[in-house]
């Protein structure tokens, strides 16, 4: 009896078990840096739901390691990639350069040379596709793998390629596509209250502000399109022939797991194929290393300083680091700062540098005061969620932007690469003896937590969703097929404008034409 009692429990559990995909096979191809920290805690995660992961990387990865124990690699040799020299190059030039540039000049210098640089890092990402490619074995190995889904960051534009290729449904974990936000790739994006990347503003702006992101959103797209035009396409036919559209293939992804959500980003039109998951990266803090939990216990009543300026960012020129940490010197507050290269002179006894950091155990650590960060999507989303005031230190790509938003909620305050070291000191005293910083920052991240499902847990949910059911057809919008003049109507506009022309124009013919007439017989 009890056994039968035992087996009917088991079939009932059985049955009401949430329906999942265990034992599915994804192919993964990441982006290096940051992005790669945050696809890897995607991966963990489909590792322990039972799924088997094969990430493609190239022999000069520096960043996805070759054995794992939860995934397993193909490397591909190349001899040119997107790899940490190349990276570190394009940073060390926009440091320099926005240290000493005027504004129009820093302007023309990213929409130009910045633009040539990242030409080469896509014309890198399309050799590294077409190393996968060309080899016939390796093509083969992939085929008999049955892979059942393609999980990629579009930042890198090779995925929707290798999507079509294999024939299979395709995922994005997503913030940028190419060269642009990925909201402004897919959703309707009125850009009279849509800021875009780059032009430091908000969601209310004046009319000249409203002017300036107009030529933002011109320079976006039309780099967007170069991009596709001179990289991608010539991919896209070599590999999969003409007909082929790269643009729409690279729309058409079944599902867009977005980095971001509503408490950091500003409100929106979205699609229904947008899936919210700012912050999965995110936990409740775990016990520190003792080195660490004895350095911040001796803070006393001061707290901590947290500084990093992330993933990409390993040395910043020797004057600045002098500034920056003359500046921290003179805190009562201790410091921990992730940090390489040679440490300066003016390091004082309350700062400690480590070149890697438990960063989200750190921010949750009630000791931990204050975020001085360079305004990456993954440290703005932890500090939120951790309810962390920022200074924020802005270099590069979308940093101004990400920060903006904390300060434009009141949670952070912006400084420049420019004036850091004359303004360190007083912006880390501002926020810290102002409680409105902190007040902010706990808001959003009382906002951030209150939702039905975990960020990570609703990633997964539509990862196996695609599984489920082969893609997510249903969910896209036909708008990713309709030609630029189609979807905004302006043909539609044209016919109208001429039809309401020949209307208003008939009964002048009209009245002209009876004119005629009636002239002719009385001359007659």
């Amino acid at each position: 009896m009890k056994l039968e009692i035992l087996c009917s429990s088991l079939l009932l559990l059985l049955i009401f078990m949430p329906s999942c995909c265990q034992g599915s096979n994804i192919l993964v191809l990441p982006v290096e840096g940051s992005h790669w920290i945050n696809m890897d805690v995607i991966l963990h995660a489909l590792h322990s739901r039972g799924h088997d992961i094969t990430v493609l990387r190239s022999t000069k990865s520096w960043y996805v390691k070759e054995n794992a124990t939860h995934y397993k690699t193909i490397t591909v040799k190349v001899e040119k990639a997107l790899d940490e020299t190349m990276i570190s190059k394009v940073i060390h030039d926009f440091i320099a350069y926005d240290r000493g540039a005027l504004p129009l000049k820093s302007f023309l210098y990213v929409t130009v040379a910045g633009f040539n640089m990242f030409l080469e890092a896509h014309s890198a990402v399309a050799e590294f596709i077409t190393a996968v490619l060309d080899d016939q074995e390796l093509v083969q190995k992939l085929r008999d793998s049955k892979f059942d889904l393609l999980l990629t960051d579009p930042c890198w534009g090779g995925g929707p390629v290798l999507a079509k290729y294999f024939n299979l449904p395709l995922v994005y974990n997503v913030r940028w596509v190419i060269l642009e936000d990925s909201h402004l790739a897919l959703a309707p994006s009125p850009i009279s209250y849509i800021p875009m990347t780059g032009s430091g503003h908000t969601d209310r702006m004046t009319f000249f502000q409203r002017v300036k992101n107009m030529l933002w959103y011109a320079a976006i797209k039309m780099q967007l399109r170069s991009v596709i035009h001179k990289v991608y396409q010539k991919l896209c036919d070599k590999h999969l022939g003409p007909g082929h559209d790269y643009y729409q293939l690279m729309m058409s992804a079944d599902i867009w797991l977005m980095r971001a959500d509503f408490v950091f980003e500003y409100p929106r039109p979205t699609m229904p194929n947008i899936v919210y998951m700012g912050g999965f990266q995110c936990k409740p803090a775990r016990p520190l290393p003792q080195h660490l939990e004895e350095f911040v216990q001796s803070s006393g009543e001061h707290g901590v300083i947290l500084m990093s300026l992330g993933a990409f960012v390993k040395e910043l020129p020797q004057d600045l680091t002098e500034e920056i940490a003359a500046g921290f010197a003179k805190l009562p507050q201790k410091v921990i700062w992730r940090f390489s290269g040679k440490k300066p002179a003016t390091l004082g006894n309350n700062t400690m540098t480590v070149e890697w950091m438990p960063q989200n155990d750190l921010l949750g650590h009630p000791k931990v005061k204050l975020f001085v960060a360079h305004g990456g999507t993954n440290g703005v989303q932890e500090a939120i969620y951790h309810g962390v005031p920022v200074v924020g230190l802005p270099l590069f790509f979308d940093q101004y932007d990400n920060l903006l938003r904390l300060a434009d909620r009141g949670g952070a305050k912006i400084l420049s690469i420019r004036t850091v070291g004359e303004d360190l000191v007083n912006a880390v005293e501002e926020v810290l003896t102002d409680p409105s910083y902190r007040s902010n920052m706990q808001r959003l991240s009382r906002l951030h937590r209150d939702q039905p499902m975990k960020p990570l847990d609703t990633a997964m949910f539509w990862i196996e969703f695609v599984i489920r059911h082969k893609g997510a057809a249903h969910l896209r919008s036909e708008s990713i097929n309709l030609p630029w003049y189609t979807y905004h109507s302006v043909d539609v506009l044209l016919f109208l404008a001429a039809a309401a022309l020949l209307l208003l124009s008939l009964p002048l013919f009209t009245v002209k034409f009876l004119f005629t007439r009636i002239c002719r017989r009385k001359v007659k």
